[in-house]
């Protein structure tokens, strides 16, 4: 399975920017989806963006012209950089990796453990 580890979280003023990162290691399949969810309390999870291994990319309507996923395919990195924050982006936020099987084309995800984002004055 893929081990993803995030870092890049913290304390931010609403305006403010953080830079969130995840590394990949283990098996890596170089067709994939890397992406970005995020879970407040006493809500569910949600995704935040998406980015494929082609580079397409996709954005909850809630973060669109705040936050840009990227990815460095050499690294096995995902990035997400998060600009003008509000407090409604304060929640822990998940890197996935997601990856199909090559007998049925099942779908396998792995998840992170976590960085908190905290947007507040």
């Amino acid at each position: 399975q893929v081990q993803l580890v995030e870092s890049g979280g913290g304390l931010v003023q609403p305006g403010g920017s953080l830079r969130l990162s995840c590394a990949a290691s283990g098996s890596i399949f170089s067709i994939n989806v890397m992406g970005w969810y995020r879970q407040a309390p006493g809500k569910e999870r949600e995704l935040v963006a998406t980015i494929t291994s082609g580079g397409s990319t996709n954005y909850a309507d809630s973060v669109k012209g705040r936050f840009t996923i990227s990815r460095d395919n050499a690294k096995n990195t995902v990035y997400l950089q998060m600009n003008s924050l509000k407090p409604e982006d304060t929640a822990l936020y998940y890197c996935n990796f997601r990856r199909w099987r090559i007998y049925d084309s099942g779908v396998v995800d792995s998840w992170g453990q976590g960085t908190q984002v905290t947007v507040s004055s």
